[in-house]
């Protein structure tokens, strides 16, 4: 059970992060983008905070060199940077171009593993990651890739960048030496100030409603906090490239929390994406046990 326990993280991830775009949605009726990711980066940082705490491993923070803490404020960064592009694509461009594009960093993973941690690249992975990317882009058009014009390529390349920027932070933690809970607490310390300096530029501040708060803390503690823990876990208990193609699930379930929640219609191709995302990570699964 022990070497299979990666799993079980990947399943908590995936669940939580499921949830973002619903809560998202009822979380940003009177904040823009970046007042809603500073806000929720306060709430992780301080849910992270109370669990090192209790954990007893926050007075370790001072004993880390000043190289471990600019590397770590550098992985920060690539996680902000994800989510302040992703919010302004989802701002300035079609939402089903972006969601699309969105769910590269997957394979983005997969590609910065062979290169950076030389981890190897089966035919059974790029199978994986090729049926899952397709299994989330017939959920997402609903079946119609006319609908999906990509007109706007400058938004959707900078949507790419944070693609990019995510996959390179998962990638770059498996190298992170220290308590994972210390990590990311850091991470959401930096995203804070990153946050505060963009929204201080960009935008202005603002005292969310109690509407949004419910949203603020949900997000905030669980769905961008605690998920990280076991995001974290999962990338130190196997190959990043194992993991990349079960992340196209999330997605799925994300589309059928919207439908249970906003009441939108349910269409059949949404059961032959769930198909290819099923093949995804039976592909992946097979080659694992080959290994075994």
């Amino acid at each position: 059970m022990k070497s299979n326990i990666w799993i079980v993280y990947v399943a908590l991830c995936i669940i939580l992060w499921s949830l973002i775009p619903t809560f998202a949605k009822y979380g940003q009726s009177s904040l823009d983008h970046h007042q809603y990711l500073f806000y929720s980066s306060i709430v992780s940082f301080l849910s992270i905070l109370v669990i090192s705490v209790i954990n007893k491993k926050a007075k370790e923070i001072f004993s880390y060199s000043s190289k471990t803490i600019l590397l770590l404020f550098g992985l920060g960064f690539l996680d902000f940077l994800y989510y302040l592009l992703l919010y302004y694509g989802y701002k300035e461009a079609s939402g089903l171009d972006v969601l699309v594009i969105q769910y590269m960093w997957p394979i983005f993973i997969v590609i910065l593993s062979v290169i950076l941690l030389k981890e190897v690249l089966s035919k059974n992975k790029i199978l994986s990651l090729l049926f899952g990317f397709i299994g989330v882009a017939i959920v997402i058009t609903k079946g119609d890739f006319s609908q999906m014009s990509y007109s706007n390529i400058n938004v959707l390349f900078i949507v790419m960048l944070g693609a990019f920027a995510f996959a390179l932070f998962s990638v770059l933690s498996k190298n992170v030496n220290i308590n994972p809970t210390n990590a990311v607490m850091v991470y959401f310390f930096s995203a804070v100030i990153f946050s505060f300096v963009t929204m201080s530029i960009f935008s202005s501040f603002r005292i969310p409603s109690l509407n949004d708060w419910f949203s603020i803390l949900i997000n905030g503690i669980f769905l961008n906090g605690i998920s990280y823990l076991f995001w974290i876990k999962a990338l130190k208990s196997t190959d990043a490239s194992k993991i990349a193609p079960y992340i196209f699930i999330t997605p799925i379930l994300s589309a059928l929390f919207l439908i249970i929640f906003f009441d939108e219609e349910i269409l059949p191709v949404y059961f032959i994406g769930l198909a290819f995302v099923i093949i995804s990570g039976l592909l992946n699964s097979f080659k694992l046990k080959v290994n075994s």
